[in-house]
């Protein structure tokens, strides 16, 4: 099963990468150029918004020279990329697998495939650790050969053949990207086959010859957001512009997007109309092809369908009109076969419920059952979930490790064996096999330990935040240092969007900084999925202060406990998380030592104008809500900016190519520092999208920078 359920748009839409489609950032900023005088007046720095402009690259330059010219003559900078670049680069990576069919497929990159290449192996060559891959797409090559700097994306397979994929390929690593027909067997793109033009989308195949495509289909078609409302499906042979419209949203919605789910019985073609990033109409086609509206609460997300039964993650409560009562947070289940046919909900049921220490994070079918993975207290349990004679759900857990981060790598509706990714802060990820029929797991491939975790130690604790809320952070650390407060310690922290912080295996982490002495702390403050929906929600819209005093709350903790203190205690995040490291610079500048800022949102009162700043309202609230904007304008690091403060150094890292958060917050916030006569450090990569780096160089590089620079300040009796 390849389609895009809630949890993928999620990152699709804010992300990841770690923390990885459509409008043209110039056109877009010049739109925004075009404010009103009276809005430029009050704002001197608009035209920094204009990413590729020529003023505004010229003054990038500038700052980037000053900052690259410091930290590269840094004898610590050359030591630190090399280490960096060894464990990007080594070939002892695992390989992690996505099944299709008999074959295991993978994209890599190294030293020699900087931009990477896509291949495949058998499934039985997989199993045997040493898989004699085919090679199918060489994306150096290819960006030799069309003289484009392309990012692989990814692809997704026609099924149930998986010999047509959709290729998505993004020029220098923005969101908006290319997508294109490629034939696996002859390892080439399909000459007049599906093609699509650079663009915020997203493609499902419903058969080998019919696809659903939600694309820019010109003016009037994309949110406010930057995202396509208009779905269509296009047939093989047809021109795209007699591709037949399926579902139009709004262009107030986030976006449209469609998937199709592949069972043995048929294919369930569906939408998500997202009204905001938390609230969603589902979609199904039926039988006859009409379109069905499912009786499902707006915020919720269908994660899979086995054995006719579609599986819901609820985040809100629901008392369904054909009875019971459910709790948000829980997993639950329906006969959507009966709702297509009838239009009548029968018996829901529910799957998986959470206490208040764990949380539900997926569901994917496979032959075997369905496996539910969960956290309980930021540890990862995967359960296999089976329906018995009588239609109830029946659970067994999947015997891996515990006290570690267990998540599913990959599974496959047509295979009974998955495999599962086990790790912790000190523990290097093993791929393990597990066969779903016996619960067995073996060993599929192992990273190396890069770095010596014998002379470590981690620890969980708990914080106590402004309002009483107990905040749970792990601290890896050498093992015997002295809480004497003169430890280099890193704080590092996200709280948004549900997405936890796990602790997991951090080569670049462990060997840059722990392995050289540093403590390293990870915050899992409110915002995040660490306890599910209502952690999240805790810290909505203008409750948001709650997730900022949870993490200043860790920070003095770690100060209490003489871990460190505020002269050795630096901090980290990026994209919501630069948000956070905004804030914390400017409520607690006495708190911190150094704070790396990373493709950061900065101006909270011109979010939503920016490329997909109007998608995240339901997160943030609206600037143009009068009471929200109060609130924006509080917490706003840029508008927050006081001439006589006294504020820790501060590193902004962005990207240029970054269409999703605009590199206007960062640049603005440097000009405002500027201008207030605020020393700051900063490095904007003209290629990397919103991860800032569009290969392993490019990664080695930033990493080595953000390392140096923190070392250089954290470090000593000066720092």
């Amino acid at each position: 099963m390849r389609h895009m359920t809630a949890a993928a748009l999620t990152a699709a839409l804010m992300s990841t990468s770690a923390l990885a489609q459509d409008a043209d950032t110039t056109e877009d900023s010049q739109d925004t150029m075009s404010e009103t005088t009276e809005a430029a007046a009050a704002d001197p720095f608009l035209w920094l918004e204009e990413v590729e402009g020529g003023r505004a690259l010229t003054q990038v330059r500038e700052w980037n020279s000053g900052t690259l010219d410091t930290l590269k003559a840094d004898p610590l900078y050359e030591e630190l990329y090399n280490e960096a670049l060894a464990i990007v680069n080594s070939e002892d990576k695992i390989a992690y697998p996505s099944q299709r069919g008999d074959h295991v497929y993978n994209f890599w990159q190294d030293e020699t495939h900087v931009k990477g290449i896509w291949r495949r192996a058998t499934l039985e060559s997989y199993m045997s650790g040493a898989p004699e891959w085919d090679i199918l797409l060489d994306v150096d090559a290819l960006a030799e050969e069309e003289g484009e700097s392309w990012v692989y994306k990814g692809s997704s397979c026609a099924e149930p053949a998986n010999r047509r994929c959709i290729i998505t390929l993004s020029p220098g690593g923005s969101d908006a990207a290319v997508r294109r027909e490629f034939d696996v067997e002859t390892k080439s793109f399909v000459e007049d086959g599906y093609a699509l033009p650079v663009a915020k989308g997203f493609t499902s195949w419903i058969s080998e010859d019919e696809l659903l495509v939600a694309t820019d289909w010109g003016e009037g078609t994309m949110t406010e957001s930057g995202y396509p409302f208009v779905v269509k499906t296009w047939r093989r042979g047809t021109p795209l512009e007699d591709a037949e419209e399926v579902i139009r949203g709004d262009q107030t919605d986030v976006g449209v997007w469609p998937f199709a789910i592949h069972t043995e019985a048929r294919t369930y073609v569906a939408f998500s109309e997202a009204d905001t990033f938390y609230e969603t109409k589902w979609w199904m086609l039926d039988a006859e092809g009409e379109k069905v509206q499912l009786p499902l609460p707006a915020k919720s997300s269908i994660t899979d369908i086995h054995e006719g039964q579609l599986l819901v993650a609820l985040q809100e409560d629901w008392a369904p009109e054909s009875g019971g009562a459910f709790t948000s947070g829980q997993l639950v289940s329906f006969d959507i076969d009966q709702y297509l046919e009838t239009g009548e909900l029968g018996g829901v049921q529910a799957v998986y419920t959470p206490d208040d220490r764990s949380a539900f994070q997926s569901a994917s079918a496979t032959a075997a059952g369905v496996i539910v993975s969960i956290t309980e207290n930021v540890q990862g349990q995967a359960w296999l979930y089976t329906l018995d004679d009588a239609g109830q759900w029946q659970s067994t857990r999947i015997p891996l490790a515990e006290n570690s981060v267990v998540s599913l790598a990959d599974a496959d509706r047509e295979s009974a064996l998955a495999f599962f990714s086990v790790e912790n802060m000190l523990t290097p990820d093993t791929l393990y096999a597990v066969d779903l029929t016996t619960l067995e797991p073996s060993v599929a491939a192992q990273l190396p330990e890069w770095f010596d975790s014998a002379t470590m130690e981690v620890e969980q604790m708990e914080a106590a935040s402004k309002d009483g809320t107990k905040v749970p952070y792990f601290v890896m650390k050498p093992k015997g240092i002295e809480l004497d407060g003169t430890n280099p310690t890193l704080l590092y922290g996200y709280g948004g969007f549900q997405v936890t912080m796990d602790p997991s295996y951090s080569a670049l982490r462990g060997k840059l900084w722990v392995e050289n002495g540093g403590t390293f702390v990870l915050a899992n403050i409110r915002g995040g999925g660490e306890f599910g929906p209502a952690w999240h929600q805790a810290g909505l819209k203008t409750n948001r202060q709650v997730i900022y005093d949870d993490f200043i709350a860790v920070g003095e903790d770690l100060i209490e406990r003489g871990v460190t203190a505020p002269e050795h205690l630096g901090i980290m995040g990026g994209s919501n998380g630069g948000l956070l490291m905004g804030v914390m610079y400017t409520q607690r500048p006495d708190l911190w030592g150094a704070v790396v800022c990373q493709v950061p949102l900065l101006d909270m009162l011109r979010y939503h104008k920016l490329l997909a700043g109007a998608s995240w309202v339901g997160e943030y609230g609206s600037p143009e809500i009068p009471e929200e904007r109060e609130f924006l304008q509080s917490i706003s690091p840029y508008h927050n900016v006081a001439a006589d403060a006294d504020y820790p150094p501060i590193f902004f890292v962005t990207s240029t190519k970054d269409d999703r958060v605009h590199p206007g917050h960062a640049r603005k916030m440097a000009a405002r520092l500027a201008e207030e006569g605020h020393a700051f450090d900063y490095y904007e990569n003209i290629e990397g999208g919103h991860s800032a780096a569009a290969n392993l160089i490019e990664t080695a590089n930033r990493v080595a920078l953000e390392y140096t620079w923190l070392w250089d300040r954290l470090s000593g009796d000066d720092a």
